[in-house]
């Protein structure tokens, strides 16, 4: 059932509040919202696509660079490869075997100095962040050993993802760039980039054409502009971080690192039919397509890392301020109740918002938001294109959309 008027006039009212002054509050955005069976239930635009008087209005044609929300669809076209047996979530020598980059990486200790891997990775622990994989704009001490150079994971360069780890294999959560390399692995045992694998059988079986690794020239036309949000609060347009895939020909395109992590961008109404599916068990709710067994999403959406159950609060540093604020608690729940990682996605308690315990959710760093809540059957997102990441203006978005529908299916006002 559709949600009333009352409340879609809500909704609008709250989009387009949070864009009401774009110089400082959203510059625009757009925001989806679905159901277990395949209905969109609100989906709404609001502001321009950069702050300049001429960048043109936000629409829900606009397309945006997703950035970590990318990790779910790699994690789907790895489980499809697990279902076929292609891939083994826990044979670290096939893992190795394909990344040969991977078995001489060495371990980086507090202290500087480096030490050697005692075991081999698994594509389990490239999906939870427990390879010891991180980020270089996320912790001070990978950032230190990438300098003077300094690192940048969104190069397109795969030298740029080779990097130290940060604990043992198996010994810790820390958030980085191993779904890049769950990518690499889907790449060399398919013979296919994973830009063309996830085209092949993840996007058009769902009737998906506005999701790209390697944007057309009609989709580019369509881009939300990046923003940095300054110390006063006010914005301000930047250059792309992901700024590759924009420019490059098509022969510079075929040697540009698919980042499995990072690379994607989409229109957020497409991005949310996944969610559906994912809602459904796999299954298109329309048309019937499975893209991931039912058992397939069922692992995908359990606790994989119970050994680590404050792995959320031990904080994420803005060791690159211009890229993230530093977030203490990647999702602060009522009682502090265990935390829980999925493959590839955050599980989250029940909430303020109204969410249930059963519900999956994560973020891009220019500031993107997703949930999907199989219980209540509702999924949604919030899209803008801002740095640095854990933007307070959208969060606080996020959280009233949220509310906002919980309220409605609570009321029954569906």
């Amino acid at each position: 059932m559709p949600l009333t008027q009352q409340t879609l006039d809500k909704l609008r009212g709250i989009v387009d509040a949070a864009c009401a002054d774009r110089h400082y509050g959203i510059p625009g955005t757009t925001v989806v919202v679905v159901d277990s069976d395949g209905n969109e239930l609100f989906a709404h635009s609001a502001g321009k696509r950069g702050v300049s008087s001429s960048s043109g209005d936000v629409t829900l044609d606009s397309i945006y660079w997703i950035a970590s929300c990318t990790k779910m669809l790699t994690g789907i076209a790895c489980m499809q490869l697990v279902e076929r047996g292609v891939l083994d979530l826990d044979d670290g020598d096939q893992l190795e075997g394909l990344c040969r980059e991977l078995a001489d990486l060495q371990v980086l200790k507090p202290d500087g100095s480096l030490e050697r891997k005692k075991r081999k990775i698994t594509l389990r622990m490239l999906l939870t962040h427990t390879s010891g994989f991180g980020y270089t704009f996320f912790n001070d001490a990978l950032k230190q050993w990438s300098l003077p150079a300094g690192v940048d994971e969104f190069s397109g360069r795969l030298e740029d993802v080779v990097q130290p780890l940060l604990f043992q294999p198996g010994e810790g959560w820390q958030y980085g760039v191993g779904i890049d390399w769950a990518g690499i692995a889907l790449e060399r045992a398919t013979g296919s980039s994973l830009n063309d694998y996830l085209q092949r059988n993840v996007f058009r079986p769902l009737g998906i054409e506005n999701m790209s690794m390697f944007p057309s020239a009609e989709m580019k036309s369509r881009l939300a502009h990046m923003h940095t949000r300054r110390t006063d609060g006010s914005l301000v347009e930047r250059d792309h971080l992901l700024r590759l895939p924009l420019v490059c020909s098509n022969e510079e395109a075929s040697r540009c690192l698919n980042s499995g992590g990072a690379g994607m961008f989409a229109k957020p109404q497409e991005y949310c039919k996944i969610l559906g599916v994912l809602l459904n068990d796999g299954k298109c709710p329309k048309t019937g397509t499975t893209i991931l067994r039912k058992e397939t999403v069922k692992e995908m959406c359990r606790n994989q890392i119970s050994k680590f159950p404050q792995f959320g609060r031990q904080g994420i540093a803005a060791a690159k301020e211009d890229l993230t604020n530093a977030i203490p608690d990647i999702y602060p729940t009522p009682g502090n109740a265990p935390q829980g990682w999925g493959l590839t996605f955050m599980l989250s308690n029940a909430s303020a918002t109204g969410r249930s315990s059963s519900t999956f959710m994560w973020a891009g760093l220019a500031n993107c938001w997703w949930w999907a809540d199989p219980e209540k059957g509702i999924a949604g997102m919030v899209c803008t294109q801002i740095l640095p990441f854990a933007d307070a203006k959208v969060l606080g978005l996020w959280s009233q959309v949220e509310t906002e529908v919980y309220s409605a299916l609570e009321k029954g006002n569906l």
